[in-house]
């Protein structure tokens, strides 16, 4: 895998470094290599159903009925879930709902409050 983040402009990811500059041989774009800047490109961005970017310690709103797998459970439509924790994996959110303990959510079914 490259370790450089991809072009800015054509999103390519065949970059790669030149003495401290960062070049894309698809559009031909050069930029220069900053650590924090890779580190950013890198890390990965939660968004909820709004396109509203999420971070640890938001507080979320359901914007359906979810199904609760294992338990005939349904957690409703605006139930509002505060202190979120975010996770890589297949849901995004970790969490606990009051009534249902702790859970993991889709950030595409969360709308941030």
């Amino acid at each position: 895998m490259n370790a450089f983040p991809p072009c800015p402009q054509c999103h390519s990811d065949l970059t790669y470094e030149d003495g401290g500059t960062l070049i894309c041989p698809e559009c031909a774009h050069e930029w220069q290599a900053n650590a924090d800047t890779a580190a950013e490109a890198l890390a990965k961005v939660y968004r909820d159903s709004a396109g509203n970017v999420l971070s640890d310690g938001d507080t979320v709103t359901a914007i359906k009925d979810l199904k609760l797998k294992g338990s005939g459970g349904v957690i409703k439509m605006g139930t509002k879930v505060k202190n979120i924790r975010l996770v890589d994996g297949d849901h995004d959110i970790d969490c606990k709902i009051d009534g249902f303990g702790a859970m993991i959510l889709k950030s595409e079914f969360v709308r941030k409050a």
